[in-house]
């Protein structure tokens, strides 16, 4: 796997290096001692699928309160998102930037997303499958969310959502 830094602090782009014979490929898609390595949380507590029939589907932008914060490992297995995160940690040198990724099932990088911020994604495609492993099990009292058009962040979207959640859609100005 090939780690490179994301500009905000602490997440990364991870890039498979197949190694490709005439079958196809093999590659490493996770390794606990590369992520332990490099300081990343490799602990798997649960792992979740998102189906999405529609181009323009937007979901996020999601996290959850301490003690319950997740670090993710973002891959989409079919189809390709626009995939963002946001620095939601006050001490950060990164805190309020955003940063996004495309993520498909051509390139199959993944995203690893460090607690303490939000996550969210929109499809550039239909049927889209996102698959991520979270280092948290979900607890509902903690969840969170922060509006995906919040000026605070004023992350740049590639396209107008055309289908979100009423509760996605909802989600306060963020307040630090």
């Amino acid at each position: 796997m090939k780690f490179v830094e994301a500009p905000l602090a602490g997440a990364f782009l991870i890039e498979p290096e197949p190694r490709a014979d005439a079958r196809g490929f093999f590659a490493r898609a996770f390794c606990r001692r590369e992520f332990e390595a490099r300081g990343l949380n490799p602990d798997v507590a649960q792992c979740n699928i998102s189906f999405n029939p529609r181009k323009g589907t937007l979901r996020g932008m999601h996290f959850q309160l301490p003690p319950h914060q997740e670090a993710k490992l973002v891959r989409c297995l079919r189809g390709a998102i626009h995939d963002v995160i946001v620095d939601l940690r006050p001490d950060s040198p990164t805190f309020k930037r955003w940063f996004g990724a495309r993520l498909d099932d051509d390139n199959r990088a993944m995203l690893y997303v460090p607690g303490g911020f939000a996550h969210g994604y929109i499809t550039l495609a239909d049927n889209c499958e996102v698959f991520y492993q979270v280092s948290e099990f979900y607890h509902p009292e903690s969840e969170r969310g922060v509006r995906w058009n919040d000026p605070a962040f004023a992350i740049q979207w590639p396209l107008e959502p055309l289908l979100l959640s009423d509760k996605d859609r909802g989600y306060p100005d963020f307040r630090p």
